[in-house]
C-alpha cells in the first residue's frame, strides 16, 4: 500500500483538569487504524516518578513516540528534581532541535499536582488558561465539556469523567474505557 493512502492510526482523547487543589489526567482506551478500532483497552495515562517526584503524564499520537518523549521526560526531571517547568521546557526545546526527535508525532499533558502543561514538537509548554488542558483527536469536544463543566460543584474527577462521557459520545476515536490518575492536594 503505497504510504500516502495507508489509514492513518487515530485515537485518544486525554484531558488534564485542575480544581481544588487537585489535578486528574483521564484518557481513553481506543486505538483505531482507518475505520478499525484495533485496541480498546490502551494505557496512556502514566504515573512517573523520578527520584520520588511525582509527576502523571497523559499522551496523544504515536505510541511508540510517545514512550520516547516519556523517557527524555523522566531524564529530564530527574536531572531538575521538582522542576516540572523546567524539565518541560527542556524537553520541548530538544524536541523542537533534534533532527530524530523532530519525527515525532505526539502530544503531552503532564503535571506534578500544581503545573499543569501542555508540550508540543512545535516546541511549545503550554499552561492552559481555565485549568483544563486536552489533546487528541476527541480533545476539543473533553475541552469544551470540561470548561461547562468547571464552575459547578464537581470536583476535577467528576468534571474529568463527564468530559471524557462527552467526547466519547461524540468522536468515533475516542472509548469510554478510562485511565485515570490524581495527583495533588
Amino acid at each position: 500500500m503505497a504510504e500516502d493512502t495507508f489509514p492513518g492510526w487515530h485515537g485518544t482523547t486525554i484531558i488534564g483538569v485542575r480544581k481544588g487543589g487537585h489535578v486528574v489526567v483521564a484518557g481513553d482506551g481506543q486505538v483505531s487504524l482507518g475505520q478499525t478500532v484495533i485496541k480498546g483497552s490502551a494505557r496512556k495515562v502514566r504515573r512517573l516518578s523520578p527520584g520520588g517526584y511525582d509527576v502523571v503524564a497523559g499522551f496523544a499520537g504515536s505510541t511508540a513516540d510517545a514512550f520516547t518523549l516519556l523517557e527524555r521526560l523522566e531524564a529530564k526531571l530527574e536531572a531538575t528534581p521538582g522542576q516540572l517547568q523546567r524539565a518541560s521546557v527542556e524537553l520541548a526545546k530538544d524536541w523542537r532541535t533534534d533532527k530524530y526527535l523532530q519525527k515525532l508525532e505526539a502530544m503531552l499533558i503532564v503535571t506534578d499536582g500544581r503545573d499543569l502543561y501542555v508540550i508540543t514538537g512545535a516546541g511549545d509548554v503550554l499552561e492552559p488558561e481555565h485549568d483544563v488542558a486536552a489533546i487528541g483527536s476527541g480533545g476539543n469536544f473533553a475541552l469544551a465539556a470540561a470548561r461547562g463543566l468547571m464552575e459547578t460543584d464537581r470536583t476535577a474527577e467528576e468534571v474529568a469523567r463527564r468530559a471524557m462521557e462527552i467526547a466519547s459520545d461524540i468522536c468515533v476515536y475516542t472509548n469510554g474505557n478510562l485511565t485515570i490518575e490524581k495527583i495533588g492536594g
